[in-house]
């Protein structure tokens, strides 16, 4: 299928943006009622300041697992949600870079399919790449947040404006961040820490009405 809003099609199978436009029009055709949890209200303070989502990858935009295919090859699976999630948030003029321990082709082109501004593969230190870039950007921590899963994420997360983790994360990142999604990691935990900060911001709406046609 295709929407005008999600712009031409440009190869043989569907966008991210259209998958996810079929999915939107049903729930809409079911009208079905958004019910924010205490978690989410108490974080939009928090994401209302944020300029900059930074995302490690295997187990927050991946389930986690990682597949050999041969050699030094891996396979990932990204979830179309998200990818339209990130899309949005760019749109609404929030960049989007991942930080990740691994280094991979399909999240090099991953990464390239949806433009993000920053991408930093291949490093364990994380805390030291969030700072280049902070120094590189201008920005300053509460302007920033960061969604990761497990113990090499804490460092970021303990500095960022809004901390986030995906539903199974695990037990030791979950207690220290500010927002845990209902979604698990490569299952739309992402989508829904973007609309979150959409929300604080006043823009979900606004970008949503872009489908709604």
């Amino acid at each position: 299928m295709s929407d005008q809003s999600c712009g031409t099609p440009g190869g043989e199978y569907p966008t991210d943006c259209e998958l996810t436009e079929a999915l939107r029009q049903r729930a809409l055709s079911r009208q079905i009622s958004i019910v924010r949890s205490d978690l989410w209200k108490a974080a939009l303070p928090r994401a209302r300041q944020v300029r900059l989502l930074l995302l490690d990858v295997d187990g927050v935009l991946t389930d986690g697992r990682i597949t050999y295919i041969s050699g030094h090859v891996e396979a990932k699976s990204f979830h179309t949600q998200d990818g339209l999630g990130i899309k949005l948030l760019q749109d609404s003029g929030v960049a989007v870079g991942i930080i990740t321990a691994r280094s991979s082709e399909a999240v090099e082109r991953r990464a390239r399919d949806l433009q993000l501004a920053h991408v930093f593969q291949g490093q364990r230190d994380k805390l030291t790449v969030y700072e280049t870039i902070l120094r590189e950007t201008g920005l300053r921590p509460p302007q920033t947040a960061y969604m990761g899963d497990d113990l090499l994420d804490l460092p970021v997360l303990n500095r960022v404006g809004l901390a986030a983790a995906p539903a199974d994360a695990v037990a030791e990142i979950q207690q220290r961040v500010h927002y845990v999604t209902t979604r698990g990691g490569g299952g739309g935990a992402v989508r829904e820490l973007c609309d979150l900060i959409m929300e604080s911001q006043g823009n979900l709406a606004r970008m949503r009405a872009r489908f709604d046609r």
